[in-house]
C-alpha cells in the first residue's frame, strides 16, 4: 500500500523563517541580539513588539534555537546562527522541545496560568541550555497574572529566560516593559516583500508578473504572513497553462477588487477638471469591473498623498510606479498649491470614512465625489469669514445664478486692494490663480492696475504667462505685472499662518490653559479652542 500524500502546508508556514538570516526587515534587532550573545551579554527577559505577521513569534522561537543550540559536534554554544542539525535545534523548530514552552495569553488569561509556569521555572531545565519560556499576545493576561510574574521576570533562576510577544505594547504594564529587553520589530518595506515573494513563487514553481507581486506585497501592509496568505490566494487563483500557473496583476486586482493605477489617475484628473457627468459614468465603470466604493476612495487618498510629497520636494521611491505615474504626479504638484491639495485631503478622508460605513456604498462613493469637485472650486473657510465680516457678495457655487451674478461679469472697478483682488479671482471661478496668489505671492507693490511682486519657489514657472489675460478678463483692464527681487511682505498664507501661531501661543499663556497643562501634561492644545478663543 503506497503512502498516503504529505497534506499541503500553506505558505505562512511552509517558508517561515528557520533562521535569523531569512528573517527580512528586522536587520538592526538581528545585529544586537548577535553582539549580545557573542559578548555573553544575555537579558533574562525579552519583548517583541510589533504589527501582526511581521516575526514576533518567529523571532521568539529563533532565539531559544540561538540559545541552545549545541553545533552538530554537540559542543558548540549559544550563537546567532544556530545550525539547524543539533538536537534542540530540530526539536525546537518542530516545536516539541520539552524546555521551551509556549504559552498564549489570549487563551490562558489568568493568575493560575502563570504561577504553572513560576513553579516549573523553580525546576532545572531537562535537556537544554535554557529552558525559554514564549508567552505570544503577553497583554492579554490578567492584572493579576501580570503580579504574579513580576518578581520571576526580574530575578528569574540563571537556566530560564522569558520570551515576550505582543501587538499592543501600550497595554503592557510599565513595571513589565522595565523588566525587558524591548525590540520594536519594525513594517516589512513593500519592495523587501516583493522580493522575497519572487522567491517563494520560484521555489513553488509558479510564475508571477512583477506587477503582480508589487500589488501583493502593497497590500500585505508590512506584514509577511498576510502577503504571503494573499499569495497563496492568487496562486489558487490563477489559470493553468501549459506550464506553471501564471500569477497576474490584473488576476491580483480582480481577486482583491482594487483599482488599477491608471484608472485612478484618470479619476483623479476628472475630479479636477470638473466634468460631473464622465465622472460618474468613470466612478460606474470601475465599479462593474468589480472595483470597491472603498479601494477607489483608498487610490484617490493614496494618489492625492503622492502628489503632495512630490509638491514638497521628497523623492517617492516606489518600484511599481511607471514613468508615466511619475509625470503625472509632477504635473499635478506644479498646478496644485498645498492648501487645495490639503482640502482634496481632507475631503477624500471624510467621503472615506462615510463609504465604510454607508448602507448604499456605490452611491455613497457618488455623492462624496460630487462633494469634492464642488467644493474644490470655493473660497477656503478664510476667505468666506472675511466675506461675512466685509459685509462682501459671496462667491456663486459652480452652476448657480443667472448671468448678473457677480461671478459672471467683469469688475466694475479695480479691487482697492491685494485681498480683493484675490476675491475677484474666486468669484470668477478662477480658484487655482486665486490659491497661487494666496500662497505664492509675496507683495512688493500693488497699485491697481500694476503689481509688483516676489516669487516663492513654489509658484509654478508658467504663473505669469497664465495671470495676465486672466487679470485682463476678470477686470477688464490691461495690468502691468513684474517679477521682482527684493523685500516683499509675506504671502497672506504666511501670514494667516503667523496669526494663528500667535494666537495659539496668546491661548497658550493664559492661566486657565497652563492650570489644564500642569493637570494632564499629555493634553494637546487643538483647533477648536483656538477657533472659540477667536469667536470670544
Amino acid at each position: 500500500m503506497s503512502d498516503s500524500p504529505q497534506p499541503y502546508r500553506v505558505l505562512a508556514r511552509k517558508y517561515r523563517p528557520r533562521n535569523f538570516s531569512e528573517l527580512i526587515g528586522q536587520d538592526a534587532m538581528v545585529q544586537t541580539l548577535g553582539n549580545a550573545i557573542r559578548r555573553g551579554r544575555l537579558a533574562h527577559a525579552f519583548l517583541m513588539t510589533g504589527v501582526r505577521g511581521v516575526g514576533k513569534t518567529s523571532t521568539a522561537r529563533l532565539i531559544a534555537k540561538a540559545l541552545n543550540c549545541v553545533g552538530p559536534d554537540g559542543q558548540g554554544g549559544p550563537t546567532i546562527d544556530p545550525c539547524g542539525l543539533c538536537e534542540p535545534c530540530m526539536a525546537i523548530g518542530e516545536g516539541r522541545h520539552i524546555d521551551v514552552l509556549e504559552m498564549d495569553a489570549a487563551s490562558h488569561t489568568g493568575v493560575d496560568d502563570i504561577r504553572s509556569i513560576i513553579d516549573i521555572a523553580g525546576k532545572g531545565a531537562y535537556s537544554a541550555r535554557y529552558k525559554i519560556y514564549i508567552i505570544d499576545e503577553v497583554h492579554m493576561l490578567s492584572r493579576n497574572a501580570f503580579n504574579a510574574l513580576l518578581k520571576t521576570l526580574e530575578e528569574p533562576p540563571e537556566h530560564v529566560k522569558f520570551v515576550l510577544a505582543t501587538t499592543e505594547v501600550n497595554k503592557v504594564p510599565v513595571t513589565v516593559l522595565s523588566r525587558c529587553q524591548r525590540f520594536d520589530l519594525r513594517r516589512i518595506p513593500a519592495e523587501l516583500l516583493a522580493a522575497h515573494f519572487a522567491h517563494v513563487v520560484e521555489a513553488e514553481s509558479v510564475a508571477a508578473e512583477p506587477d503582480a507581486l508589487a500589488l501583493i506585497a502593497q497590500a500585505a501592509e508590512g506584514s509577511a504572513r498576510d502577503g504571503l496568505s494573499i499569495l497563496d490566494q492568487a496562486i489558487a487563483h490563477a489559470e493553468m497553462g501549459e506550464g506553471a500557473p501564471l500569477v497576474t496583476a490584473a488576476q491580483v486586482r480582480d481577486m482583491l477588487g482594487l483599482s488599477d493605477r491608471g484608472a485612478t489617475r484618470r479619476l483623479l484628473g476628472l475630479l479636477l477638471e470638473g466634468d460631473t457627468g464622465v465622472l460618474l459614468g468613470a466612478v460606474r465603470d470601475q465599479y462593474a469591473l468589480g472595483v470597491e466604493p472603498l479601494s477607489l476612495m483608498r487610490g484617490l487618498l493614496e494618489l492625492v498623498h503622492a502628489v503632495t510629497l512630490v509638491k514638497a520636494g521628497r523623492d517617492i521611491a516606489n518600484p511599481g510606479q511607471s514613468a508615466e505615474e511619475r509625470e503625472a504626479l509632477a504635473d499635478w504638484a506644479s498646478q496644485l498649491g498645498f492648501a487645495p491639495l490639503h482640502r482634496l485631503w481632507q475631503l477624500l478622508l471624510k467621503g472615506h470614512d462615510e463609504v465604510a460605513s454607508a448602507a448604499l456604498p456605490i452611491e455613497s462613493c457618488e455623492m462624496a465625489l460630487l462633494r469634492v469637485m464642488h467644493a474644490a472650486t470655493m473660497p477656503d473657510p478664510g476667505e468666506i469669514a472675511r466675506l461675512i465680516r466685509e459685509g462682501a457678495p459671496a462667491a456663486a457655487a459652480p452652476g448657480e445664478g443667472d448671468a448678473a451674478a457677480p461671478s459672471s461679469a467683469p469688475a466694475a472697478t479695480l479691487p482697492a486692494s491685494f485681498e480683493e483682488l484675490i476675491e475677484a479671482f474666486w468669484q470668477r471661478g478662477k480658484g487655482q490663480l486665486a490659491q497661487e496668489l494666496h500662497d505664492c505671492i509675496g507683495v512688493v507693490r500693488y497699485a491697481a492696475p500694476e503689481l509688483d511682486y516676489a516669487p516663492t519657489p513654489s509658484l509654478p514657472s508658467d504663473f505669469l504667462a497664465r495671470l495676465t489675460p486672466a487679470l485682463r478678463e476678470v477686470t477688464g483692464t490691461a495690468w502691468r505685472v513684474n517679477a521682482v527681487d527684493g523685500p516683499a511682505a509675506p504671502t497672506l498664507l504666511e501670514q494667516e499662518m503667523r496669526k494663528a501661531a500667535d494666537a495659539r501661543a496668546e491661548i497658550m499663556e493664559t492661566p486657565v490653559v497652563k492650570a489644564a497643562l500642569a493637570a494632564f501634561p499629555d493634553a494637546e492644545l487643538g483647533d477648536g479652542l483656538e477657533q472659540w478663543s477667536a469667536e470670544r
